[in-house]
């Protein structure tokens, strides 16, 4: 008796197709978000990180010669 139900049961999990469309959703916004991080890495990265060292450079550089 107890087969009988889970088979139910998992048949019908099966056959529900309600979260699909979220699903699919999700794995497109992936598909497009992925190939832009990894161009971020890639090649932006280095020059974001050198702006802002060197930025960083500027403001410790002037912060004992800002005036109050």
């Amino acid at each position: 008796m107890k087969n009988s139900s889970l088979l139910k049961l998992l048949k019908k999990i099966h056959e529900d197709e309600d979260g699909s469309i979220s699903l699919e959703t999700i794995l497109i916004i992936g598909a497009i978000a992925l190939p832009i991080l990894i161009f971020l890495l890639v090649k932006a990265w280095p020059t974001i990180k050198t702006y802002f060292n060197t930025n960083l450079e500027d403001l410790t550089n002037a912060g004992p010669n800002a005036s109050s």
